[in-house]
């Protein structure tokens, strides 16, 4: 297991600079996704994800122990479930929610045309590409090409996380209170988009019926959220003692979190929060048991 030994002022610096930092840009985000300009808007959040590395820096703390080597034949199987195992938790998820609310499955691209517009559905139209195949397509990608692409962007946040704060936490408080303590952090990180564009539950998602309890409930479910994805990233961090199979796995997850949303029905209120995605408490029902089972054995 990869140690480090406490240090309180850098983590107190880390967590102002992280905060600072991500709390300006996502207000800012914001302001150009209630604007009207929601790409420039993605791309700023996606250069956010950067900010928890920078955070590491500005703390003084180093970045040379946190597991540079991919260590590749080491990790062959610690790798291949961080590719695939989001995929599979997702899918999961998604059919007990779909099981249970089969009126919200929907193939007609309504999710599509309610969160980017109508000409979008006319633009896939007009290259002969159906919805259904469209979704097929992005299926396929997060379990082949999007995990690797999108884990150079999961990196920066990788390196803040898992590689500086999770361990200063579980050396502190130990390892549960750490697991538990940093996903509530990571959770809490995103909170004003949550408040200010709806992130995850609300209109960012094509949901602009919004949810019981809005922002609170959201803010909330979204820490219990990623509590469970922390204690799964930290596992394989600390199983493969690389920071790049923990961003295969946020890389991964984040390439196939967003699909259920392509085939349900928008604007579905408060269901929202039950799933399709695995982000509502529904759909992490896999997740949610896997992070149990973690969290509950015994340490070697």
């Amino acid at each position: 297991m990869l140690k480090s030994q406490y240090k309180k002022t850098q983590v107190t610096k880390y967590l102002g600079w992280t905060f600072g930092l991500a709390y300006v840009i996502q207000i800012g985000a914001a302001y150009l996704y209630n604007n009207g300009n929601r790409e420039i808007a993605q791309m700023v959040m996606a250069a956010m994800m950067f900010v928890p590395a920078l955070g590491v820096l500005l703390s003084g703390a180093g970045l040379r122990e946190i597991g540079w080597k991919p260590q590749i034949r080491k990790n062959v199987r610690n790798i291949l479930i961080a590719w695939l195992s989001p995929a599979v938790l997702t899918f999961l998820g998604a059919l007990l929610y779909f099981l249970i609310f089969p009126g919200h499955f929907d193939l007609s691209g309504d999710y599509f045309v309610t969160s980017g517009g109508p000409e979008l559905l006319k633009q896939l139209e007009a290259q002969g590409i159906s919805y259904p195949t469209y979704v097929l397509v992005m299926a396929v990608s997060c379990i082949t090409y999007a995990p690797l692409l999108n884990m150079f962007v999961a990196l920066g946040e990788e390196i803040g996380w898992r590689g500086f704060l999770y361990p200063q936490l579980k050396e502190k408080f130990g390892r549960k209170k750490g697991w538990l303590l940093g996903g509530v952090i990571w959770g809490a990180w995103h909170w004003p988009l949550i408040w200010l564009i709806g992130y995850e539950y609300g209109a960012a998602t094509g949901n602009e019926a919004g949810y019981v309890g809005f922002p609170i409930v959201g803010m909330l479910l979204f820490c219990l959220i990623t509590a469970c994805l922390g204690i799964l990233h930290d596992y394989l961090y600390e199983k493969s003692e690389s920071i790049w199979v923990p961003a295969i796995f946020h890389g991964a997850f984040n390439a196939a979190a967003t699909i259920p949303f392509t085939v349900c029905l928008a604007n579905t209120g408060s269901f929202r929060l039950l799933g399709p995605a695995p982000t509502g408490l529904l759909a992490a029902v896999p997740l949610l048991t896997i992070a149990a089972v973690l969290f509950f054995q015994r340490e070697v």
